[in-house]
């Protein structure tokens, strides 16, 4: 059957992000959308919706034992509190990492994730392959993101759903006493906040 070279997606690169400047352009030339308003919109979502806002949260934890404390007790109200709520961010609950257990957030259904606190989920997070592994083999999963963890360290999968989405607060690195608020923030990833990853050391 031959190929139709009318259909759009035919006209687009194979690469994603290079299928969605295509698209992109595509809907700019004809006048359906306006750069800088999806500029802005990418922007909010990646530096003030996004991970900053996790970021804030941890190191606000990692500085103040009574935020911390307060964190653990009601999650949903603390970050709510900071102006960090709205859809997908209605029911959140924090799980600490430490020495004893590594924690990591999983949605086996579909891809509950709080947007509030960690802006876009990333593919990887939505992937059949991530969905299906981390449950049944969490350790090889973090190796394959290049996290190697103390077999006494525990690890244990939180599966989110509509009904609650997580926020793990990674362990803080060594060396960051007296560090400002700012400063720690820079250490904390996103995925080390999903549990795929570690906190930066400075």
């Amino acid at each position: 059957m031959p190929h139709d070279h009318d259909e759009p997606h035919s006209l687009l690169p194979s690469d994603p992000a290079l299928r969605v400047k295509a698209l992109e352009t595509l809907l700019t030339r004809k006048g359906l959308i306006d750069p800088a308003a999806v500029d802005e919109i990418i922007d909010t979502y990646e530096n003030r919706i996004g991970p900053r806002n996790g970021a804030r949260v941890v190191a606000r934890a990692w500085r103040d034992p009574g935020f911390h404390a307060a964190l653990m007790a009601d999650a949903t109200a603390v970050v709510a509190e900071m102006g960090f709520y709205g859809r997908q961010g209605e029911h959140m609950m924090a799980v600490e990492n430490t020495a004893q257990q590594h924690n990591m957030v999983v949605c086996t259904l579909c891809s509950c994730y709080p947007w509030p606190l960690l802006g876009i989920p990333p593919g990887w997070y939505k992937s059949d392959a991530y969905r299906a592994r981390v449950v049944r083999e969490p350790r090889k999963v973090l190796a394959d993101f290049g996290v190697e963890l103390p077999p006494e360290t525990a690890v244990r999968v939180w599966d989110s759903t509509a009904e609650m989405r997580y926020l793990v607060i990674p362990r803080r690195p060594e060396g960051t006493e007296g560090m400002e608020e700012e400063a720690l923030m820079a250490l904390v990833s996103r995925d080390s906040m999903i549990g795929t990853g570690l906190a930066r050391r400075p």
